[in-house]
């Protein structure tokens, strides 16, 4: 029986007609609704017309996460007075509403309503763009901007333009870019319309509760845990000053073990609350308590989606875990960062669901207009390799043509389609090959296709997929960083994260074993399966022996069979990421393909944990392996190399093996520690494999690199005497002071015209001392404008030396921003006028010296001296050099290099 007080009491009531009215009309629509206000459970049944309003319509619903899309079904069905069935379908199909979540099928036939995570409908669109039977599709919670959200309303706005216009379509959220939805939703016909429903939100109180002590900034997957303590401090503080439940969000699984553990004696049930926790105990936090109070530890799958019953305060650490990628090492990885403004909104909507509640805020208000207004697309920041092989199944491998809020960076889509042209999936032009349709159909990272589809023929179906399901979602750190060995525990372990693993493999090994004609989707089970992959009553398990098929009892054919754990693993491994088998420097640290540098972490929990050990990777059993398959590692911020936090142990051969593309033997002559190195090298990326010197390098590649080292170390690398060192500060000034076709003679223009100048010398170089050997002013001459016929006036522009009165050739230095002439005072007697320079432009500055060479007075104007500070310089030095001449007027004296007495001797 339908619970009509129930939906009667949603606010979300008040806007249906309207956006039925927006979906008969346009056909599509912006749903704006705040938390609570019921747009996830009540909106999809109005639709669907099982409220008994309207026309019967079959509704798809896609939100972004599993535990979203199971909650959200179980309370439509309780709305409707029914449940989401459990165990064997029933003989008569299931209920109105069901899910579909990777490895977990609830719908079948009679299924009007059915909720689907968006990586589950991007499967769907592959398979069956036209979507047959569905009348509208809802994307929940599309603020979040996720990768698979916003690619599936770029799939389906591509449909309803080409295949089926009369498909309606909601983009639904309780904060979302209202504006920028509608104009996407609404192409060429204009902006869809925008439907808000205002909620009857109770009052939440803010309270800011940051540390009294600053806390060191998160960076990487580590937070400070001195905030950790922090946080599990306000939730006892809420627990003392609060009544009703507490929902405290941390931005991942480690921290809510932490809190948890801080939190140890509280008068409260605490629960823990996370992608990777069971239905069960999610389904038990959202089907509220018994009486006893609960503390909700969260990660931000409780952010939207559902009402957690109870809640009455929530307590924010202000942090989230969002995908990043660095596209210059290939990684990618989770990492920590403060929570947007919208995220907060949204964590605070949890407390006032009911009733009114209270937020406890982990930041001083100061710092809350400095948070961003909405979190990154994550179309920006992440992995783009699934979706370029998305966008290239769908027939638009350059994603040019698809409807994106946001355009993907160019280099990361260009990093991407390097990643699946290299295994395979895309050719040339980009287009999807029949392989790379297989694996987008797999429900899995391209990478990990790639090492199920090409490791299960080496080692059989089921131990590739049970490998590759360790890999699709990594095992918890208590696991260890030993893929092989991590492998083994989860075979073990009666853990919620083996029984998923299980689970996964299952999907995998069916997914792999099945025909390409298969009518299932591999991320999608068939209905009635209690998971993915399930074997059917009466028959074996994909990849297990049936009779006759020449498959071992372990699913490996001939040698694959033989293989241990170990090998299989560091094989499906170093499949799925080639660029990252790595081998040894030193004990602890390895050296990518990729070029990236990579450092085993310190001691671990799990197999190979040796107590006591402080040294580089002393606490892994990894750490006396000369090469590794590294399947998961991420860069600290400010660090150098990588993290490896997964690996497996390989050898040479495998690692050749599974990176052909980077296998590379030649010649190699190249500049490298200051000097010419010429051998021939056989390399796998990075990884010199071996090397032996070359006795006749080819000439021009020898050249190169010695033009490469000249460029690297600079002009420096010549001899330059006194005599270059001069000519280059002439032709620099006559260069500053006329221009062309006098040239330039910087460091940065000699190294740009090295060919020009230096052309005769680099073809006679072999290593680092001919170079030194080179005479710089004479190869540097031949710059100068000899085809102009400019060069003959060289020396009248800048002359290297000015006769001065006395008869001595006196150099002229022109070093600084104006040539200066440094000469005794006696010899400069009669000169009334300071020579000039560069056609006469530049006037030389002189500088006088004392009879002993000392600095006594400096001019640019000698008649100006003479006139009027020669006398106070005569006064000073005449008594001191009484042997030399003074003359009242040096005007009309005689010059001289000599004294008094060996003037007057003539």
């Amino acid at each position: 029986m339908i619970r009509r007080d129930a939906l009667d009491q949603l606010p979300v009531r008040t806007a249906l007609p309207a956006l039925r009215a927006a979906l008969d009309g346009p056909g599509s629509a912006v749903l704006c609704a705040p938390p609570g206000t019921g747009k996830t459970t009540s909106v999809p049944l109005d639709l669907a017309g099982l409220t008994g309003e309207g026309p019967v319509r079959r509704v798809l619903v896609a939100e972004p996460r599993r535990m979203a899309a199971r909650a959200a079904a179980r309370r439509m069905a309780w709305l409707l007075g029914e449940e989401v069935g459990t165990g064997a379908a029933p003989a008569q199909g299931w209920g109105p509403v069901g899910f579909t979540v990777r490895g977990e099928r609830r719908a079948g036939p009679r299924t009007t309503v059915e909720v689907v995570t968006t990586g589950v409908l991007l499967q769907r669109l592959q398979r069956d763009p036209e979507l047959a039977g569905v009348d509208v599709v809802v994307l929940d919670e599309c603020h979040e901007r996720h990768l698979d959200a916003d690619t599936s309303a770029a799939f389906l706005l591509d449909v309803r333009e080409t295949l089926r216009p009369e498909l309606r379509l909601v983009a639904a959220s309780a904060t979302t870019d209202a504006e920028g939805w509608a104009r996407l939703l609404g192409g060429a016909q204009g902006a869809a319309p925008v439907v808000e429903a205002t909620g009857v939100s109770h009052p939440v109180e803010v309270v800011w509760a940051p540390p009294e002590r600053p806390v060191r900034p998160a960076h990487g997957t580590r937070v400070d845990p001195a905030l950790l303590t922090h946080v599990a401090g306000v939730v006892r503080r809420a627990l003392r000053e609060r009544t009703g439940d507490v929902l405290c969000f941390l931005p991942g699984v480690g921290e809510i073990g932490r809190v948890a553990g801080e939190l140890a004696g509280v008068d409260a049930e605490v629960l823990q609350v996370h992608g990777r926790a069971p239905a069960e105990v999610q389904d038990a936090v959202l089907a509220g308590g018994n009486g006893v109070r609960r503390v909700v530890l969260a990660t931000s799958v409780a952010e939207s989606s559902l009402t957690v019953p109870g809640v009455r305060v929530v307590v924010d650490s202000g942090l989230a875990r969002v995908p990043r990628t660095d596209h210059a090492r290939g990684l990618s990885a989770l990492t920590t960062v403060r929570a947007s403004r919208a995220a907060a909104r949204q964590r605070a909507g949890r407390a006032g669901r009911e009733a009114p509640g209270a937020v406890y805020r982990c930041w001083a208000e100061g710092e809350d207009g400095r948070l961003p207004a909405f979190p990154d697309p994550e179309i920006r920041v992440a992995d783009l390799t699934a979706f370029a092989l998305q966008a290239a199944c769908w027939g638009d491998p350059a994603a040019d043509g698809l409807a994106l809020l946001d355009a993907p960076p160019a280099g990361a889509l260009a990093a991407a389609r390097e990643v699946l042209t290299a295994i395979g999936a895309v050719d040339g032009a980009g287009r999807a090959t029949e392989r790379g349709v297989r694996m987008a159909r797999l429900g899995l990272h391209p990478r990990l296709a790639r090492a199920l589809l090409d490791g299960a023929p080496e080692v059989g179906v089921r131990r590739a997929a049970e490998v590759v399901a360790l890999l699709s979602e990594e095992p918890p750190r208590a696991y260890g960083d030993d893929l092989a060995a991590a492998w083994r525990t989860a075979r073990r372990g009666g853990d919620a994260y083996g029984a998923r693993w299980r689970q996964e493999a299952r999907r995998l090994a069916s997914a792999a074993g099945e025909p390409r004609g298969g009518s299932a989707a591999a991320g999608e089970p068939r209905s009635g399966s209690a998971a993915a992959g399930e074997p059917r009553s009466g028959s074996a398990a994909a990849g297990e022996p049936r009779g006759g098929s020449g498959v071992g009892a372990d699913g490996g054919r001939g040698a694959g069979a033989q293989l241990t754990d170990d090998a299989v693993a560091g094989l499906l491994a170093a499949l799925a990421f080639p660029e990252r088998v790595a081998r040894a420097r030193r004990k602890g640290s390895y050296l990518m393909a990729s070029g990236t540098g990579a450092e085993l972490a310190g001691a671990q929990a799990g197999e190979g944990h040796r107590p006591g050990s402080s040294g580089p990777g002393d606490g892994s059993g990894l750490r006396d392996a000369e090469w590794l398959a590294v399947a998961v590692a991420d860069r600290p911020v400010a660090a150098a190399s990588a993290r490896v936090r997964l690996a497996a142990v390989i050898d040479e051969e495998t690692a050749c093996a599974a990176a052909p593309a980077l296998y590379a033997s030649g010649e190699e002559v190249r500049w490298s520690e200051g000097d010419v190195v010429a051998r021939r090298v056989t390399r796998l990326g990075a990884i010199e494999l071996a090397a032996r010197p070359l006795t006749a390098p080819d000439p021009g590649l020898l050249r190169d690199a010695v033009v490469s080292g000249l460029r690297r170390e600079g002009p420096g690398l010549l001899r330059w005497p006194a005599a270059a060192v001069s000519l280059r500060q002439r032709m620099a000034f006559v260069h500053r002071e006329l221009g062309a076709p006098w040239p330039d003679v910087s460091d940065a223009a000699l190294l740009d015209c090295v060919e020009e100048w230096l052309g005769v010398e680099l073809g006679r170089a072999r290593r680092r001392a001919d170079l030194e050997r080179v005479d710089a002013g004479q190869a540097l001459a031949r710059l100068l404008p000899w085809a102009t016929g400019d060069a003959a006036r060289f020396d009248e522009l800048a002359p290297e030396r000015i006769e001065v009165p006395s008869g001595s050739r006196v150099r002229v230095d022109y070093g600084g921003a104006q040539p200066v002439l440094a000469v005794k005072l006696q010899e400069l007697f009669g000169w009334q006028e300071s020579p000039r320079v560069a056609g006469g432009r530049v006037p030389v500055l002189v500088h006088l010296l004392s009879p002993a060479g000392r600095p006594a007075a400096v001019t640019a104007d000698l008649a100006s001296f003479w006139r009027d500070g020669y006398r106070s310089v005569r006064a000073e030095l005449r008594g001191r050099y009484p042997k030399h001449p003074w003359p009242e007027d040096p005007s009309a004296a005689e010059p001289t290099r000599h004294t008094s007495a060996r003037l007057k001797r003539g």
